[in-house]
């Protein structure tokens, strides 16, 4: 479209320099009148051509999904600590209490970077729907992390839209970013807001360019075996499933990949104090070199799943298995048209958050001996589900088990070609286990903040999304007695 307004100023100066250089022969007057009208005239008629052609293209996109991404970098102030770990490795010896470092307090500084942390946003449009999904090198996220990229987009003008921020769930990645007391102490230390205004501007940066970028589009989903690069911490079956979404320009270029997989950022120890995205950013990287798109890495049901192997030699070997994994995914998807954007939202209440003492300290003590945690944790949480043409996905504000995850991708299946879980999106609550696995001792248990039974109750709502998003009754709901949709899960 931009061709021909070029060549017409061209055929202008051309007829212009004639005029003036005599070349119409010896004697002749310059026809500069003539020539004037002549180039308004030919700029006139291309000008209505290009409108006319953007027109139709607007009508040919009518009922299009149309795709932008992008991929900024996530640049933090020397000295943020890192975030993932509560190990004595990672903390000062002394909280910071003189003001020694300026972004740490109960963490050491983080020591330099090990490999570039990167923020990768897809925006969609359909019509009136619009969709912002951005992907964050860090831990976790949560609500007002969330909100706050929001605010960010809405004072920068961009248009709203549906946001979805997920976190890769490295344990290497940048702290001081979440406003939690809790979270603070155990995990990401105290807030710093130059921190998290690095943060939440690297995140609304690539939204931004993504919108700004956006084209008709293309979209195929496609499923591929994982390499045997985890291990279950429950001894319970693993999902072996990676899920590539391939998105293209109408031509054919390529645009964005997205790529789905359960896994933890952990294969750096908490000895490592240099900010590295772990396995998932190195293979995002390396998708992103040979593919030349953003790769988004969206973790899944990774409640009771680690590497099997850690260290930076096996972190480099496993993050090749993967993207190889993902390339090969990449070839095989065939992106076609698709007509259809749905998004869809459900409040869920929840219990209240307690610890319970069996799981942090020992079978030992009676499943009841709980210590609340009050105004530490919400009381609700919001789930969103997305349907792109035969796709579909639904979030999840923490660490799903495997378990809960495939039950949703197995009911998904029934009404979309492909469906996936996009967990530690929006918001972080912790752990969501099966109520048998609840009742362990050890980590996952004592993470398990909510109870015995929000993990039915998120599943069963996820699940539900995806049958609205369809358009379709659900003939057989497993609910759990526990839940209230009136509120959500009590």
């Amino acid at each position: 479209m931009e061709a021909p307004p070029v060549l017409g100023r061209r055929a202008a100066a051309q007829e212009q320099r004639r005029a003036v250089g005599g070349d119409g022969g010896p004697g002749r007057r310059p026809v500069r009148g003539e020539v004037t009208a002549r180039a308004i005239f030919l700029a006139v008629i291309l000008a209505a051509a290009s409108i006319a052609g953007i027109a139709a293209g607007a009508e040919r996109c009518a009922d299009c999904v149309t795709a932008g991404a992008a991929s900024t970098a996530l640049s933090v102030p020397p000295g943020t600590p890192l975030a993932g770990y509560g190990s004595p490795k990672r903390r000062l010896l002394f909280p910071d209490i003189l003001g020694q470092h300026p972004h740490a307090f109960w963490f050491a500084p983080s020591s330099g970077t090990q490999d570039p942390l990167v923020a990768r946003a897809l925006v969609l449009e359909s019509g009136t729907t619009r969709l912002a999904w951005v992907t964050l090198e860090l831990i976790a996220v949560d609500r007002e992390f969330t909100r706050a990229v929001r605010e960010r987009l809405t004072s920068a003008g961009v248009p709203p839209a549906t946001l979805i921020v997920s976190a890769s769930h490295t344990h290497s990645g940048p702290g001081a970013f979440l406003d939690s007391a809790l979270m603070s102490v155990v995990a990401v230390d105290r807030l710093d807001w130059v921190v998290r205004a690095a943060l939440v501007e690297g995140a609304a940066a690539a939204i931004r360019q993504a919108d700004g970028a956006r084209v008709p589009a293309l979209v195929a989903a496609i499923s591929v075996a994982a390499p045997a690069v985890t291990l279950s911490r429950l001894a319970r079956p693993l999902d072996s499933e990676i899920v590539v979404l391939k998105v293209t320009s109408a031509s054919g270029g390529p645009l964005a990949l997205v790529w789905n997989f359960s896994i933890h950022g952990t294969m750096l120890p908490a000895s490592n104090l240099r900010l590295s995205g772990d396995v998932m950013g190195v293979a995002s990287a390396r998708l992103e070199q040979k593919l030349g798109v953003p790769a988004l890495f969206v973790n899944g049901a990774v409640g009771d799943v680690s590497p099997a192997r850690h260290g930076e030699a096996a972190l480099r070997d496993t993050a090749d298995q993967l993207a190889a994994a993902v390339e090969a995914g990449w070839a095989r998807a065939k992106p076609a048209p698709v007509s259809t954007l749905r998004v869809a939202q459900r409040q869920v209440g929840l219990p209240a958050g307690a610890l319970s003492l069996r799981g942090c300290v020992g079978r030992w003590l009676p499943a009841f001996v709980r210590v609340p945690l009050w105004s530490a944790l919400p009381d609700d949480t919001e789930l969103i589900g997305v349907a792109l043409g035969d796709t579909g996905w639904v979030t999840i504000p923490g660490e799903l088990q495997t378990a809960f995850g495939q039950a949703i991708k197995r009911e998904g299946r029934e009404l979309f070609a492909s469906t996936f879980v996009a967990g530690l999106s929006n918001d972080y609550l912790g752990y969501f286990v099966t109520p048998i696995d609840a009742q362990r001792s050890g980590y996952v248990a004592c993470a398990t903040l909510y109870g015995p039974d929000a993990g039915a109750c998120l599943t069963d709502a996820a699940v539900d999304l995806l049958y609205r998003l369809r358009g379709r009754s659900r003939s057989v709901t497993r609910t759990p007695s526990s839940c209230d949709y009136r509120t959500g899960a009590r």
